[in-house]
């Protein structure tokens, strides 16, 4: 409490022996020396405050603001009335125009959502109170969008924190239906609004309190910019969040799993650096727990093809897109319509090594592709694609028949091995570098059908980083992925992964899939600059890699979708009036999609 009490004095040092004629000051009241009083008086401040107009509102609220972001779990506040206060300050700001407009309250609204959130995110006893004070009505109007962008930002952050606990998710659940739509909308819309509303707009017509909020007073139109770029991020990530709490009580299913927001929802990145998120595929992956929900999304095959690619990336989402795929294989009822494509791409994962609830990922994923291998072995089960049936049959052969072989095999026919391995490979490099391309894959293809035991991955790590390279070259991009993924399974070193890093970097950009792309490029350039075995080259980004890293950086630009629609409504426009034609380079700065943020 006395830190409070001197961080609160910090913010605005009153001499003691000037005599302060402001009726329930709060600094007052903090000021006081004998802690029963104090209480008492902050009380009274808490009950005032939404019924007082006083320019210091703001100054408290910042201060109020600042504690709650550090102390969360402090009971202090919580106990004195505070969520009764800022429950009122919210409404007031949105029923009284002519108030908020007044002095520096437009900034309340946002303080007052913000402390709601502060307090409510760790203590359960902290959201019930916050819930018997009023603070869920407050909290959808912002929601609603009665302000702007940047209190449903604060609001949705409240809402879900409220939602976490189990004693208030009820409450917060009585608008259940409007939340999820508003959600979803906000999600799907909120960087299309953020780049309308703000970052569009010239520096003198953006909302002063919005910068200010956004650089915390500090200014300058590129720190706007990123910061803005940023909550956009987080208020997605938020709605996301709040989806997810309904989806984890399996509440409202049928609105979140709708065809449309599921194809869009895939795509959501949720921030990289919001690990906390669910993201878009922590959303499916949680509506997969559920049969509604795998039945939902096993019926989109653009959710598929994109859990598939996630869960052969280096994205931080991996192995929730994996664990989706599974739980959707694992049941009867959504497997035979996910295993013909959902195989193609876990064939090339049976080999991670990386532990997942205390079980190998790839050994789940090798008894899961295989829990019917007789049937489909035998005729008794056929399925849709020859090439699923294949990768199931090469998953037999690479996880139980080579197992077999290496115990019978004897060290003298192991060595055998070995020497004719290392004689294919360098056959390989030879007409690699001849030029014979197709000859080196068929070479390098011979040296992996001879690496029939377990033990020798080191030399199945380089033939098939190298048959990728060949690959890559022959534009047979989907082959490269699928070597290069293979390689980067085997690698137990980040510094043997590289190469494969990149290329499959290289092979997701011939395949339009930025994101993917992306994603490996910065994992690629991690790896050279924590390598053990470091030197002034390894700790510099290659040129190459830095054009790619900048080229999928303007290809995801979260912001590109909004330009375009922006710039077809202005194209429309300008074809209803006289038929004149739309502005050029308008035109070629929408086509390029770039981002200057």
């Amino acid at each position: 409490m006395e830190s409070q009490h001197k961080k609160i004095i910090n913010i605005r040092r009153m001499p003691l022996e000037r005599t302060c004629f402001t009726p329930f000051c709060f600094f007052c009241a903090m000021n006081a020396t004998v802690p029963s009083l104090r209480r008492a008086k902050v009380v009274q401040c808490f009950k005032q405050m939404p019924l007082t107009d006083d320019e210091q509102h703001v100054l408290v609220l910042s201060g109020l603001f600042n504690i709650a972001l550090n102390q969360p779990d402090d009971p202090e506040f919580p106990s004195l009335g505070i969520f009764k206060c800022m429950a009122k300050l919210i409404l007031r700001g949105i029923n009284d125009r002519e108030w908020l407009l007044r002095d520096q309250n437009v900034y309340i609204p946002y303080y007052a959502a913000h402390i709601i959130g502060s307090y409510t995110m760790n203590k359960a006893h902290f959201a019930e109170k916050a819930i018997k004070a009023g603070v869920v009505l407050p909290l959808m109007e912002l929601l609603r969008g009665k302000i702007s962008w940047v209190e449903q930002r604060v609001a949705v952050r409240a809402l879900v924190h409220l939602a976490s606990h189990e004693k208030t998710f009820e409450a917060v659940a009585l608008h259940e239906v409007e939340i999820i739509e508003l959600a979803k909308e906000i999600a799907c819309n909120c960087f299309q609004v953020v780049y309308e509303k703000f970052l569009r707009l010239k520096e003198k017509k953006r909302e002063r309190y919005h910068c200010d909020l956004l650089t915390k007073g500090l200014g300058g139109l590129e720190l706007e910019n990123r910061k803005a770029e940023e909550w956009a991020s987080q208020l997605q990530c938020w709605c996301l969040h709040l989806l997810n709490c309904f989806a984890l009580k399996e509440r409202s299913l049928n609105l979140i799993c709708s065809k449309e927001f599921l194809k869009i929802v895939c795509n959501m990145w949720g921030g990289l650096a919001n690990h906390t998120s669910p993201a878009g595929i922590g959303l499916i992956r949680t509506l997969c727990h559920t049969q509604k929900g795998r039945e939902s999304v096993a019926s989109s095959k653009k959710v598929i093809e994109n859990l598939c690619n996630v869960s052969r990336s280096s994205d931080d989402w991996q192995y929730l897109a994996i664990d989706s795929l599974l739980l959707l294989l694992k049941d009867p009822v959504t497997r035979y319509q996910v295993i013909d494509t959902a195989a193609l791409f876990l064939v090339d994962l049976v080999e991670l090594k990386t532990l997942i609830n205390g079980q190998r990922l790839g050994q789940a994923i090798t008894q899961t592709i295989l829990q019917d291998y007789h049937k489909i072995k035998y005729g008794n089960l056929k399925l849709n694609s020859k090439k699923a049936e294949r990768a199931v049959e090469e998953v037999w052969d690479l996880k139980v028949e080579r197992r077999k072989k290496e115990k019978l095999m004897s060290e003298e026919e192991l060595k055998e091995k070995q020497l004719l391995v290392g004689m294919l490979k360098q056959e390989g490099n030879k007409e690699f570098w001849s030029g014979c391309i197709e000859k080196a894959v068929k070479k390098y293809t011979e040296a992996l059908d001879s690496c029939t035991v377990v033990k020798m991955r080191k030399e199945r790590i380089v033939l098939y980083s190298n048959r990728a390279q060949c690959h890559l070259l022959l534009r047979k991009a989907e082959a490269a992925i699928s070597d290069t993924t293979r390689a980067i399974c085997l690698s137990r070193r980040v510094r043997s992964q590289r190469k494969s890093l990149w290329r499959r970097s290289q092979a997701y950009d011939m395949k339009g899939l930025s994101k993917e792309s992306l994603m490996d490029c910065l994992k690629f350039i991690s790896s050279r600059m924590q390598s053990k075995h470091r030197s002034s080259k390894s700790l510099k980004i290659p040129y190459y890699a830095a054009l790619m890293v900048n080229k999928q950086m303007n290809a995801t630009c979260p912001f590109s979708g909004a330009k375009f629609m922006m710039y077809n409504r202005q194209k429309e426009k300008v074809e209803q009036s006289n038929g004149q034609e739309p502005d050029q380079d308008e035109v070629k700065k929408s086509a390029k999609g770039k981002s200057k943020f």
